[in-house]
């Protein structure tokens, strides 16, 4: 009678705590960034959906977008504003699994254009993000803080690690 092998223990989680090198690839794809994938929760459906979203950071290095009222996500986030971002484009060469990527879970913050920060918003956001220029000003436009709460780091095979709000400063 064959032996039944032993059922293994409990799974060692691959998922490591941020480090200073964790940290500094975090913030460099941050930093790097001009678009990002947004996940969130339909209002109506209460099923997840993607949205590709231009993508930048506001002068403290806190993640912002720029959307407008009509695009799906901006309902989504107003009536769901707990969401998750990921930044990290797959290299020209090699598997796009072996690439980093930084996804984040988020809060966010709807910035209504008489918001006292929507001028200096406004103003940082074209230095990075010139050709917005067509469309910043419409009525429909405006920006969205994304306040992190946490976030997962997968930089390559091997690699993953768990990183807090202040890690991404």
């Amino acid at each position: 009678m064959p032996v039944s092998p032993e059922p293994p223990g409990p799974a060692r989680d691959p998922v490591q705590p941020a480090d200073a090198q964790a940290r500094a690839l975090a913030q460099g794809l941050l930093h790097a960034a001009r678009h990002a994938a947004l996940a969130v929760t339909d209002p109506e459906t209460g099923t997840p959906g993607i949205s590709r979203i231009a993508f930048g950071l506001d002068p403290q290095g806190m993640p912002l977008t720029l959307i407008s009222r009509l695009a799906a996500h901006h309902a989504a986030l107003s009536a769901h504003p707990v969401a998750a971002v990921m930044v990290g484009d797959p290299g020209d060469k090699g598997d796009p699994l072996t690439h980093p990527r930084l996804m984040i879970r988020v809060q966010a913050e709807l910035l209504l254009r008489d918001h006292a920060d929507h001028a200096a918003l406004r103003a940082h956001w074209l230095v990075s993000h010139p050709k917005a220029q067509l469309y910043v000003d419409f009525p429909d436009f405006s920006f969205v803080r994304l306040r992190p709460l946490s976030a997962l780091l997968n930089g390559g095979f091997g690699r993953a690690h768990r990183l807090a709000p202040d890690d991404l400063a």
